[in-house]
């Protein structure tokens, strides 16, 4: 068996892409790594089918903390944004309150037009290992929904029901949940990299070995929400999260 934790998938990463880089300047600032005694170590096996996603997600987290190591500071990420300016719903468009994957790719969240599934009614619906980066959300249903092994990346989450949708082994980098329903959603083992949970209700969620952020894992923390425990999994909400009880 191989193991691979993410300060070997951090090194592999930082070997590759160090040369791209100019020095900083005296306007940047470092933001530290996670440190590796607070993530699940990443294994690969080639026997149980699950090493090629274990691999990537590993070079996932680490190409995630590599670009928040360079950060203007004191500059927010899409996460903690307060305040957003939204363009108008196009209600005539009959076809918008469909899940599609983007073909353009996660980082940039780029698409050929606005995403936007406002006041979308999708409420059981199946979008596991599609890539929703750069989805508008709001007033949206997607409770029970499965989002497993599926990635959100500057995603806009916010005043949403996800009540009791799955993330399990999902990316979700730079989103706002703000002020949404997250009652009974799983998390398993997902990454959530400068995501906002504030405001949100996250009573009986299950956080169990999820990658957090250590900021967004101190606001989490606080929520009073953090309690209960998932009808779906047995675990508890708070521990799940690796808070202090």
């Amino acid at each position: 068996m191989v193991k691979i934790t993410l300060s070997t998938a951090l090194l592999a990463t930082l070997a590759a892409t160090s040369s791209a880089f100019a020095p900083l300047s005296p306007s940047f600032s470092r933001v530290p790594f996670p440190s590796t005694s607070t993530v699940t170590e990443l294994e690969a096996s080639n026997g149980n089918g699950n090493g090629d996603m274990n691999i990537g997600k590993a070079f996932t987290v680490a190409a995630l903390s590599f670009s928040m190591f360079f950060v203007p500071s004191p500059a927010l990420a899409d996460g903690q944004t307060k305040t957003f300016k939204l363009p108008p719903i196009d209600k005539s468009d009959t076809t918008r309150c469909t899940f599609a994957s983007s073909k353009i790719g996660q980082a940039n969240a780029a698409r050929d037009k606005l995403y936007d599934l406002r006041q979308c009614n999708l409420s059981g619906e199946d979008a596991s290992g599609f890539d929703l980066s750069g989805v508008i959300m709001e007033g949206t249903d997607v409770s029970k929904a499965k989002f497993v092994e599926s990635q959100f990346s500057k995603a806009y989450l916010r005043s949403s029901n996800f009540d009791g949708a799955d993330f399990t082994d999902g990316i979700i980098d730079r989103a706002s949940f703000g002020g949404s329903s997250l009652k009974g959603a799983i998390f398993k083992n997902a990454v959530l990299t400068g995501t906002s949970f504030e405001d949100t209700d996250v009573t009986d969620a299950d956080f169990s070995d999820a990658y957090i952020g250590s900021f967004d894992l101190r606001n989490l923390c606080k929520n009073p929400t953090l309690k209960g425990e998932n009808p779906v999994t047995g675990n508890d909400t708070k521990i799940s999260a690796g808070c202090a009880p």
